[in-house]
C-alpha cells in the first residue's frame, strides 16, 4: 500500500515538473502548450488578464500581416518569458499605443483567444450584431494658416437602417490602413470598446511626402467582431502637402576631407592629367540636377498660351491627360486655349522626388471667354527632369 502511495505521489510530481512556467516558441504547438501550462497555474481572473495581455502583444506589439504571421512574431517576442514579464510587456505596449488597458485592472476585453477560436461564447461582449461599418472623417488642427494638420477618422458599427448599434465592454480590434495610389503608407490599430469609440487621429506629418500622389490618400478601416470582420474604404481624402514628412537629409561627415579625385585615383578618366600636354584642362562637368519645378510649370503655361502644345505635353507625365491627341483636342483639351495670363506661381513643396506648385492665372478660350483659375500642379522627378504628373483645379 505504501509502495502504491509513493508511486502515485511520484507520478503527480513528475506531471507537475513537466508543466512549463515560461514560453516555448519552438513551434506553434509548443507555444500553445506552454501558454496553456502557464495559464493553468493562475487563478481564473489572472488567466483572463493573461490572455488579454497576450492579445495586446499580438495585436499591437508586433509588426506582421495576418493571424499566422502575428502569432509567429508574438512567439519570437515572448519566447522564454514568464507570466510577470509578459504582463509588464503588455502594460508597456498598451501605454505606448494609448490603449486603455492595464494588467492590474479588472478583465475588460471579453474572452480573448490568440489561437483563433472565434466561436461565440454564452456571454461574449465581442459578439456584436451589426449590419455594416460607417466612417466619418473630419479635418482637424490648424497649421497657423487655417489649413488642417490631421484627419480624425471615426468608425461606427451600424444596423440595416444605418443607425449605430449599442454595445459596451467589448474589445474589438479596429485597424486603419492608409494608401496613396495603391501603395500602403501606414497601418494603425486600436481597441473599440463601444460605439463611442474616438477612432484614429491621422497626422499628416506621419505620411511620407515622396509616396503621397496628388496630395490624396485612401483609407480602409476594419473592425473585427467574433462572427465577422466589417470593412469600409474612403477614397480621395485631401492632405496638407506642406505638413507631409520629408525625407531625412543625408548625413554629412564634417570631419571628412574633400580630396582631389586625381590624387585618390590617378587613372580617373574624368580628371585631366596636368602633366599630359594632350589632355584637356577643363574639369568634368557635374551631373545636371533637376530645374526648379516652378520654372517647369511656368514653361508649360507659356507653351499652352502660345499653342506650342507638343512642348507642353512633353513636359508632362500625367496619365489623366491621356494621349497627345486628347491633350491637344481643340474642343475638350488645351487646344481650345487662346491665351494664358499668369498672375502668380509659387512652389509649396519640393524634395528630390516630388514637388507641388500653385499657379493663379486667367485662361481665355478661342471663343473669347476668360476664366480665372487656381491650380495645383503635382510634379515628379523623372531621370533628373521635373514632369507634371497631376493637375488639380482648386475652388
Amino acid at each position: 500500500m505504501k509502495k502504491l502511495s509513493f508511486l502515485l505521489i511520484f507520478s503527480l510530481l513528475l506531471f507537475t515538473a513537466c508543466k512549463k512556467d515560461h514560453v516555448d516558441a519552438t513551434n506553434t504547438k509548443t507555444l500553445q502548450s506552454s501558454i496553456n501550462d502557464m495559464a493553468a497555474s493562475l487563478s481564473t481572473i489572472k488567466q483572463i488578464k493573461f490572455n488579454e495581455a497576450l492579445y495586446i502583444l499580438k495585436t499591437f506589439g508586433v509588426e506582421a500581416d495576418g493571424d499566422v504571421a502575428e502569432l509567429k512574431a508574438l512567439g519570437q517576442l515572448i519566447n522564454g518569458k514568464k507570466v510577470p514579464e509578459i504582463m509588464a510587456m503588455a502594460d508597456e505596449v498598451a501605454q505606448k499605443n494609448g490603449i486603455d488597458w492595464a494588467s492590474t485592472a479588472p478583465p475588460s476585453l471579453g474572452e480573448m483567444n490568440i489561437f483563433g477560436d472565434d466561436k461565440a461564447k454564452e456571454s461574449d461582449p465581442n459578439d456584436v450584431k451589426a449590419n455594416s461599418l460607417s466612417i466619418n472623417t473630419t479635418p482637424t488642427g490648424d497649421d497657423g494658416t487655417g489649413a488642417p494638420t490631421a484627419i480624425q477618422i471615426v468608425p461606427r458599427l451600424v444596423d440595416n437602417t444605418g443607425k449605430p448599434v449599442s454595445f459596451t465592454g467589448a474589445g474589438l480590434e479596429a485597424t486603419l490602413e492608409v494608401f496613396s495610389n495603391g501603395v500602403k503608407l501606414s497601418t494603425a490599430k486600436n481597441l473599440m470598446r463601444d460605439n463611442n469609440f474616438r477612432g484614429f487621429n491621422l497626422k499628416f506629418s506621419s505620411l511620407p511626402a515622396e509616396k503621397v500622389v496628388d496630395n490624396k490618400i485612401d483609407i480602409t478601416v476594419s473592425v473585427k467582431t467574433t462572427a465577422k470582420t466589417f470593412k469600409m474604404t474612403k477614397i480621395g481624402l485631401d492632405v496638407n502637402p506642406l505638413l507631409l514628412k520629408m525625407p531625412a537629409p543625408p548625413v554629412v561627415d564634417s570631419t571628412a576631407v574633400n580630396q582631389d579625385p586625381a590624387v585618390i585615383d590617378p587613372n580617373n578618366p574624368g580628371v585631366a592629367d596636368p602633366m599630359d600636354p594632350n589632355a584637356s584642362n577643363s574639369p568634368t562637368a557635374p551631373k545636371q540636377t533637376a530645374a526648379d519645378p516652378k520654372t517647369v510649370v511656368s514653361g508649360f503655361l507659356n507653351n499652352v498660351s502660345s499653342q506650342n502644345l507638343k512642348a507642353a505635353y512633353n513636359s508632362s507625365s500625367n496619365p489623366s491627360w491621356g494621349s497627345y491627341e486628347s491633350f491637344a483636342n481643340p474642343t475638350s483639351g488645351f487646344g481650345s486655349v487662346k491665351n494664358v495670363s499668369v498672375k502668380n506661381i509659387s512652389t509649396n513643396l519640393a524634395n528630390a522626388n516630388v514637388a507641388s506648385v500653385n499657379a493663379t492665372y486667367d485662361v481665355t478660350d478661342k471663343s473669347g471667354r476668360t476664366t480665372s483659375l487656381k491650380v495645383t500642379f503635382g510634379l515628379k522627378n523623372v531621370n533628373g527632369e521635373w514632369k507634371i504628373s497631376s493637375y488639380k483645379i482648386n475652388p
